[in-house]
């Protein structure tokens, strides 16, 4: 049973209707039918008052909501290749260039036809590529790249470049779609293929599963006689388009969005050996600051290697070392942004949040006093926002669902404690350098430094600990696993919680404690993974 169905028969057990409920808990009657529809998740104050009213445990409550987040993220689990974000595996293993060149032909093919709505007979599709600074995306570039010119399409090339440039491109020169080859803050030998639609956004399931339909040589789900996709010949071959002017223009438009002058500010930057290793510098030089960067000499093979935003301790030392005033650390395809304050201390996506969506209310641009965050998010991020008049709905974990939540509702601010930060007035998607150029204004329209900035935000002690497994799935099932939490549950006594989830792109459990101190985070935490490694789940 869901979340939502849970909630709905205790309601209807107890007489009571949709308003009526909705006075109990102080909340909105529309924010009810959210949750008994399952389009929206109580906050975590919520999920108390519940709890008490209807005289059941939080463990029975939370542990619903973990399931319904879990189905949430596993909407794509029909979906034999890609995940919520992209198909991704390591190079050559999970993911290979000839699949690569598959995905090519089959997107070269799909916007020439009827299938994509195109009635324009002769119709020459127009596809962008993007691609970070693995080694292996050289390979799946040109992989992808044959595919596309063999079925017929053209494709513009910009080379390295971060993944909301692909978006802004996409959308500003009215591509057909667009391709990210990135594994975003994985390893190196991992890699990924985004497919990005002609509106900046994700693509959809129901054409990813065509596209997994060709890669698994399934031609009749595709309306298709023959053995394979046809091919393009003479002059209907496509063209291959040095397209570096499209990353260009994505700069020019960061630039603009600076309505200041950064030349007294001293800014620490960390490109994670990836997408960002240029153009972040490029950017902010442009406005004025003086940039002080790390992370700035891709070799293929050291993206994201203790550098970048999982490894935001080198920022926090170049901070302080430097005297800067901040600094912004991004993953490999710069699509998120960890700050660091002029202390050296983490400001995190949640304080990110808090911080924009302050900003954003002053001005009159926070669409309903509203942010969208995830299950991820810190409780303290709720209360703090509430404390200044905002409301924060949120949705299962990753960008894709917060962005859902955002445009079925028109809101205009979401985001990810990792550093995922969509403002929908300038972007599509999480973007790190647009984050990072947002947080510089407020400093300088506010006169405030970042550290004071993110003062007013309490947040719970928290810890989260990425497990790698054999069966990530088997272990969100299993009895001992689910019992440790829920004794855990029963110790933090509603003031905290427990979240177990899988990772969408790697064989791994995060688990996540907030409780009254660091140290029961870090007890609670170990006593969770001691009983995964216990019933040999631990991956070696």
């Amino acid at each position: 049973m869901t979340l939502g169905e849970k909630i709905s028969n205790l309601r209807s057990n107890a007489g009571l209707t949709q308003q009526e409920l909705a006075e109990k808990v102080n909340v909105s009657r529309q924010s009810v039918s959210k949750w008994e529809m399952n389009i929206a998740l109580p906050q975590i104050d919520k999920v108390l008052t519940l709890c008490e009213l209807f005289n059941i445990s939080t463990d029975e409550l939370l542990y619903d909501k973990i399931e319904v987040n879990i189905n949430s993220e596993s909407k794509n689990q029909r979906l034999r290749y890609f995940g919520t974000d992209g198909f991704r595996g390591e190079a050559n293993i999970n993911l290979t260039s000839l699949q690569a060149y598959k995905v090519g032909r089959f997107l070269g093919w799909y916007f020439s036809s009827a299938l994509s709505g195109c009635s324009e007979p002769n119709y020459r599709p127009r596809i962008v590529i993007g691609k970070d600074t693995r080694r292996s995306s050289y390979m799946i570039e040109y992989s992808i790249v044959a595919g596309i010119t063999a079925s017929g399409a053209d494709a513009y090339m910009l080379h390295v470049t971060t993944t909301p440039s692909v978006s802004y491109v996409i959308c500003h020169d009215e591509f057909d779609c667009g391709i990210m080859i990135t594994a975003s803050h994985n390893p190196f030998y991992d890699n990924g293929i985004k497919v990005i639609n002609r509106y900046g956004e994700k693509l959809n399931d129901e054409t990813t599963l065509l596209i997994e339909d060709y890669l698994d040589n399934d031609l009749k789900a595709l309306g298709v006689s023959g053995n394979d996709l046809p091919l393009a010949t003479r002059n209907k071959i496509g063209c291959i388009v040095d397209y570096v002017s499209g990353r260009n223009r994505y700069l020019g438009y960061l630039i603009s969005l600076a309505s200041n002058s950064y030349r007294k500010l001293r800014i620490g930057l960390d490109c994670a050996n990836g997408a960002s290793w240029m153009i972040a510098k490029n950017v902010f030089s442009a406005i004025g600051a003086q940039t002080y960067v790390i992370g700035n000499e891709p070799d293929g093979l050291n993206i994201n290697r203790d550098c970048g935003s999982t490894h935001i301790e080198n920022l926090c030392n170049l901070v302080k070392e430097k005297h800067l005033d901040m600094g912004f650390s991004f993953d490999g395809d710069a699509d998120r942004c960890i700050a660091v304050d002029e202390k050296g201390n983490v400001v995190d996506g949640d304080a990110i949040l808090y911080i924009l969506a302050k900003r954003l209310k002053n001005r009159g641009m926070l669409t309903d006093n509203t942010v969208v965050s995830t299950i991820m998010s810190n409780s303290g991020l709720i209360s703090s926002l509430k404390e200044i008049g905002i409301k924060c709905e949120q949705t299962a974990v990753g960008d894709r669902f917060v962005y859902e939540c955002m445009q079925k509702n028109d809101y205009s601010l979401g985001g990810e404690q990792s550093g995922h930060i969509i403002i929908k007035k300038y972007a599509t998607t999480g973007d790190g350098i647009l984050t990072s150029i947002m947080l510089a204004e407020e400093v300088c329209d506010s006169k405030l430094s970042l550290s004071e900035l993110k003062k007013p935000i309490r947040l719970y002690p928290q810890k989260i600990k990425n497990i790698r497994v054999t069966d990530k799935e088997a272990v969100l099932v299993d009895e001992a696993v689910l019992a440790s939490k829920a004794a855990i549950e029963t110790l933090i006594n509603g003031n905290g919680r427990v979240l177990l989830r899988k990772s969408g792109t790697e064989p791994v459990i995060r688990i996540m404690i907030e409780a009254d101190s660091q140290e029961l985070c870090n007890e609670y935490i170990d006593l969770i993974t001691n009983v995964i490694i216990e019933r040999g789940y631990l991956h070696e």
